[in-house]
């Protein structure tokens, strides 16, 4: 497939701040780019996309979210450092120190810095002993405020929401390396499909639709907007590396299990099927700590089989890393799972 276009598709979706509930603009390229390939995408009430690829039988619904993890400006202090809630799992430690954009919901764009409160090591002399918790981290604005009054006057108020730098880098060796790689370099990776699918007229072995989720990292991303005539639904979210797996950056994961429970047998099965049929690198494995858009559809009721698929990220929610290979054996298996 195109890996030019997946890879300038990741870079411009991951140039959009978009944590859960704050997606819009993440969801308007994701429509203009499905428009410009011949489709004819929407947006769900719930801020989604939603698209049918074509094809005849069974259908089959691919998701990826495009809702990443961030921040919401919960109180001011009286010295105009600002305190934030995380919003999904976002972990102070991962953010201590870095960039951020405070998005006012009327005036305008500000930056800023997440700091450990009382940050200088030559004057805090506990600064190595402290516990990193949203507690104790403030954002340090990038404006000449003094107080509470300072900042509420540029029109920063509590409920706008902060997003962190997701500091893109592509090296020269293959390693993919940014913040929210999950779950964006899936929802590239779908486009990449898409984009196949449209140029080489290439025909599709049932129906295929896409939906991009825009609440998943706060957990009801995909228990609405499923069609009626659903079968099976995949989610291709990341695949864990870590301790105790086996799948690498390099390799798509085909999950077995996670928190929420096994996923479908035969559904496991045909996709470790599928990677075999054309060569694409792959492991099976159990995540310890996960849970993923299809079964916020099992648990909204809906009676279809499910399956979870992803290419290899390193550090998730943190500073996330994948790399080119695991991206074109994600794309091998989806193509042999949906391509004639």
């Amino acid at each position: 497939m195109n890996m030019d276009y997946c890879l300038s598709g990741l870079k411009a979706l991951l140039s959009i701040d978009s944590p859960s509930g704050f997606t819009d603009k993440a969801a308007d390229y994701l429509i203009g780019e499905l428009t410009a390939l011949g489709y004819a995408p929407e947006k769900t009430r719930k801020g989604g996309v939603f698209c049918c690829l074509g094809g005849e039988g069974s259908p089959l619904v691919l998701m990826a979210h495009v809702d990443t993890l961030g921040g919401m400006i919960s109180t001011i202090k009286p010295n105009g450092r600002i305190t934030i809630t995380p919003i999904g799992g976002l972990r102070a430690e991962n953010c201590e120190a870095e960039n951020c954009r405070i998005y006012s919901r009327f005036s305008g764009v500000y930056s800023g810095t997440l700091q450990l409160c009382n940050a200088s090591i030559h004057v805090n002399g506990s600064y190595g002993e402290k516990l990193r918790t949203f507690e104790t981290t403030e954002v340090v604005l990038d404006e000449p405020v003094k107080s509470a009054d300072d900042v509420r006057a540029l029109g920063i108020k509590a409920g706008d929401f902060v997003c962190f730098d997701p500091r893109t880098v592509i090296t020269e060796s293959g390693y993919i390396k940014s913040r929210f790689l999950d779950d964006k370099l899936s929802a590239a990776m779908l486009l990449a499909l898409a984009k196949e699918i449209k140029d080489n007229n290439r025909t599709l072995k049932r129906k295929i639709y896409l939906h991009f989720t825009v609440y998943e990292e706060v957990g009801h991303g995909a228990s609405a907007s499923v069609p009626n005539d659903a079968e099976e639904l995949i989610s291709v979210d990341m695949g864990c590396v870590g301790d105790g797996l086996t799948c690498t950056e390099r390799e798509v994961s085909i999950c077995a299990k996670d928190s929420g429970g096994p996923y479908n047998y035969a559904v496991t099965t045909a996709l470790v099927e599928a990677a075999k049929s054309v060569g694409a690198k792959y492991a099976v494995d159990v995540y310890p700590h996960y849970g993923s858009d299809v079964e916020a559809s099992l648990r909204s009721g809906w009676d279809v089989r499910h399956g979870l698929i992803g290419a290899g990220v390193y550090a998730s929610h943190g500073y996330e890393r994948s790399h080119i290979e695991g991206v074109e054996n994600t794309l091998k298996l989806l193509e042999a799972y949906v391509l004639d």
